[in-house]
């Protein structure tokens, strides 16, 4: 049955990742485009509005992910810690919308650099609707969506705190994945596996879990570790002066 499901996830997505001007790129044999993952898009009777005020420009997620974002929001506001208010930036994106974001400033027009800071339409964490981008005001001269989020104690506070709302870092420094490093970009999976709708984040997100793990992460995807063969011992066969006194003792 799972594989079934992540057959349909993979099949979901365009044949062709539509970049920008016309321009395409094929889906590889595992159903990554530009190095990043398909996750499709989710459907929009599924998706909430994040409360007033919470965001900015508006923001839409799934029930599950926007109830811990609404707690996590909350936390934040009441913590001096943050040395400013934190906010969803950006949500649930659209196929169209996802292509807009990845043609807004591109350096090459097969898109290879831009993929580094931005996946094709069809292969956003984004579009499963359990994946935002935070942002903090006052920004104090820090553009959204830039690595000088790092430096602000609002990120701080989220490296500390995100973890126990079930949110983890989807492309910390140095990610295997060769994303640019999004200090501002965090996907729900739930505090544990048991929570509602956490099993189909965790399924969603499974392989880049796995290949590409998160930093701070929750949960974290390790090795399976199999134990080393018992092998089993026995006692030295006793002397047979030995067994007959013992046999007389037992009379």
């Amino acid at each position: 049955m799972r594989r079934l499901v992540l057959a349909l996830l993979i099949t979901a997505a365009p044949a062709q990742a539509q970049l920008c001007d016309g321009v395409s790129v094929p889906i590889g044999a595992d159903g990554r485009a530009l190095g990043h993952l398909p996750y499709g898009d989710a459907s929009p009777d599924v998706l909430l509005n994040v409360a007033p005020g919470r965001s900015i420009n508006g923001c839409k997620l799934r029930a599950e992910a926007l109830a811990d974002l609404e707690r996590l929001l909350s936390a934040a506001a009441g913590d001096p810690a943050v040395q400013g208010q934190l906010y969803a930036l950006s949500c649930h994106r659209s196929l169209q919308r996802q292509q807009a974001t990845f043609c807004r400033t591109r350096e090459s027009a097969n898109g290879l650099d831009r993929a580094i800071s931005a996946a094709p339409p069809g292969h956003s964490e984004h579009a499963t609707g359990y994946a935002l981008d935070f942002t903090v005001r006052p920004a104090d001269g820090c553009p959204d969506a830039e690595a000088c989020m790092a430096a602000k104690p609002g990120f701080r506070w989220l490296t500390a705190n995100a973890p126990r709302f079930g949110f983890e870092l989807s492309f910390p420094t140095s990610n295997k994945q060769n994303v640019k490093w999004e200090p501002w970009h965090w996907r729900w999976v739930g505090t544990s596996a048991a929570v509602p709708g956490a099993a189909r984040a965790r399924f969603l997100f499974a392989r880049a879990r796995k290949a590409f793990p998160a930093n701070p992460a929750i949960d974290p995807v390790l090795p399976k570790v199999v134990p080393p063969p018992v092998t089993p011992t026995f006692a030295p066969p006793e002397p047979e002066g030995k067994k007959k006194r013992k046999k007389r003792e037992r009379r």
